[in-house]
């Protein structure tokens, strides 16, 4: 499958994301000749276990997370990243971890928003926020390159596009920007070959950058 960067809207110190520089950088991808795609979603849930013993609580990793992607409807994704850990299951994992009542949901986090084509390459912008709410938390971007798999071929691509791309929102004096942080795959047990699992691996990273940044920011503020 092609080769995908997952990003995160950094903000400047003492600024928070906000709808405003979503739409600001919507506009970048359109000013870019982006032509719109129709819309994407991604889900990502923490999960807690089910347990009659909570001594046994610190025994189990606290940052047990799953995610459903648009382009897996069939299948659900699971990530441990303290233990470096990822797994591909069918997506009715989730009807039968409910029945068993051996974990539950903690939080879950979507990832919502527009996709575009330009030329070889797919954007898709997106505004986090918790599900059953339209609080704003983040901002996520994917970057496609649609005709390569190998991670190491793509690699100048994909940072060509990228300086492009910087160079194009830069020029809004926007209060932040885009950063990429690339997981050490390996770790994973993942190879130079894009999957599916790559993803999940970048959004359990992505997704610990943007509440580690809504926690600075509340910090700040406080």
């Amino acid at each position: 499958m092609p080769i995908k960067w997952v990003l995160h809207w950094q903000p400047n110190v003492g600024t928070t994301a906000s709808g405003q520089i979503v739409n600001e950088v919507t506009q970048c991808v359109e000013s870019m000749n982006g032509v719109k795609d129709g819309r994407w979603k991604a889900t990502l849930t923490f999960y807690k276990p089910m347990l009659r013993d909570q001594s046994l609580l610190p025994e189990f990793p606290r940052d047990f997370m799953g995610i459903s992607l648009p382009e897996q409807p069939n299948k659900y994704y699971f990530i441990i990243r303290g233990q470096r850990l990822v797994l591909e299951a069918d997506s009715t994992i989730q009807t039968i971890m409910d029945k068993l009542q051996s974990y539950k949901s903690r939080v879950s986090l979507n990832f919502e928003g527009n996709q575009y084509q330009l030329g070889d390459f797919q954007l898709r912008v997106g505004k986090v926020s918790p599900a059953h709410s339209e609080a704003l938390r983040g901002i996520v971007m994917e970057l496609e390159y649609l005709p390569i798999s190998s991670i190491e071929k793509a690699r100048q691509m994909m940072d060509d596009f990228l300086d492009l791309w910087q160079d194009a929102v830069s020029k809004r004096s926007l209060p932040g920007h885009f950063m990429h942080i690339e997981p050490n795959f390996a770790d994973f047990g993942l190879g130079d070959h894009y999957t599916s699992q790559h993803t999940a691996v970048q959004y359990a990273i992505v997704v610990a950058q943007v509440i580690a940044t809504v926690q600075a920011g509340q910090a700040v503020r406080n």
